[in-house]
């Protein structure tokens, strides 16, 4: 087993490393605290240098204008972007864009992806996945009300959805619909694409995260869908097809999401690290005592391990396809969450009350990454879908 980066794997990540530390990370609090739309001027300028350096675009296919990157590099890659809040923006692979362009590739028309996945690749437009909705489990999407009824060669959606990432200010939505209600549970919902300029497409209020409503990409949309009217061409795949779908879209968006916790977590240690150092306590450096170096120690190796699981994960993935995977991503999505939580809480409490204010960069860390735990399927039924798997493999 060789540990050791590819060249090519280890320039890239080097390149990556010196955009993040030397153009991304000293502006990330004024673009945090201005907010995405007031930031665009300087979001718009850290791409085009992302671009000149020929990084655009890490995780997509290189016929498509990405890098191409095959998982595992891919992962070691994102690692690195996850250390600012901007990274995955500026690079052109945050969420919920990355995961749709892998659907559209997959399952989108010519004409989709002609209208749709061209522009959304070069970062000409933004787009958002609309499933979780407020009375429906979001851990279960074979349990969706929002109804896409056939008329003619239209659908007419009505319902509502919420946690639509990035809604505000996106070219399109891609939304989870009732469309065949009497059908088996995981045939229940088509996936539609819906032009945000559609009438009857109304975003209601970005949701506030602990305080905080965000806006364009860095926020969370409520939207109301009321007699929206959209061709039946623009449904992504078969009719009923939508759970399926989602799977496809959902696992390597469970590991993507755990790439990024990763360099959350080596920020915040690295953080951590350097307070305890310049800190003096009674005339003594906050590292020279012993229990913020158990953290330290805890911290670094749950870190490590933590890496190790996921990029084992993308290894299966890469080999044996996400269902070979699935015990292993629902590993890495409750504990990589539990690392992030607590490396962050730790750095928080190394800082004082400086790590409470908003003049570092772990309290946004921590308002924004508390979800990690919550979204795309808590812990609980990680752990549960888990179990399962290892009792059927012990007791078969």
């Amino acid at each position: 087993m060789d540990f050791a980066l590819s060249p090519r794997i280890a320039e890239i990540t080097e390149r990556a490393r010196d955009l993040i530390e030397h153009a991304v990370i000293p502006v990330e609090l004024d673009v945090v605290a201005r907010g995405f739309s007031a930031s665009a001027r300087t979001l718009e300028d850290l791409r085009a240098q992302v671009k000149a350096a020929g990084l655009w675009a890490p995780q997509a296919p290189a016929e498509l204008g990405g890098m191409g990157l095959s998982l595992v590099d891919f992962a070691l890659v994102s690692e690195v972007l996850g250390q600012s809040p901007l990274g995955h923006y500026v690079f052109g692979c945050q969420a919920p864009d990355a995961g749709n362009i892998e659907i559209l590739h997959q399952f989108g028309s010519a004409e989709h992806k002609a209208r749709f996945l061209a522009p959304l690749v070069r970062g000409e437009i933004r787009s958002c996945f609309s499933m979780t909705e407020p009375d429906s489990p979001g851990s279960n999407p074979t349990q969706l009300e929002l109804s896409a009824i056939s008329d003619g060669d239209h659908y007419v959606i009505n319902g509502k959805k919420w946690f639509t990432t990035g809604a505000d200010g996106a070219a399109f939505a891609i939304v989870m619909a009732v469309t065949n209600p009497d059908a088996e549970p995981h045939q229940r919902a088509s996936q539609i694409i819906v032009p945000a300029d559609t009438p009857g497409f109304e975003r209601v209020r970005n949701i506030p995260i602990m305080g905080h409503a965000g806006d364009g990409w860095m926020s969370h949309g409520e939207i109301h869908y009321r007699e929206v009217r959209v061709p039946k061409q623009n449904r992504l795949g078969d009719e009923g097809a939508g759970f399926a779908i989602a799977q496809q879209r959902l696992g390597p968006g469970r590991i993507h999401h755990c790439m990024r916790w990763l360099g959350i977590c080596e920020r915040a240690f690295s953080m951590l690290c350097a307070r305890a150092q310049s800190r003096d306590i009674g005339g003594r450096p906050l590292a020279s005592r012993q229990i913020i170096q158990a953290w330290i120690a805890e911290s670094r190796a749950s870190i490590r391990a933590a890496r190790l699981l996921v990029l084992e994960t993308a290894w299966t993935i890469e080999r044996e396809g996400f269902y070979a995977a699935r015990e292993a991503v629902s590993l890495i999505k409750f504990h990589v969450a539990a690392v992030l939580t607590a490396v962050l809480d730790r750095a928080i409490q190394v800082h004082g009350a400086l790590g409470i204010t908003s003049d570092t960069v772990l309290s946004w860390f921590y308002v924004h990454e508390r979800g990690a735990r919550i979204y795309d399927g808590p812990d609980e039924v990680h752990k549960i879908a888990a179990a399962k798997h290892i009792l059927k493999r012990a007791f078969r």
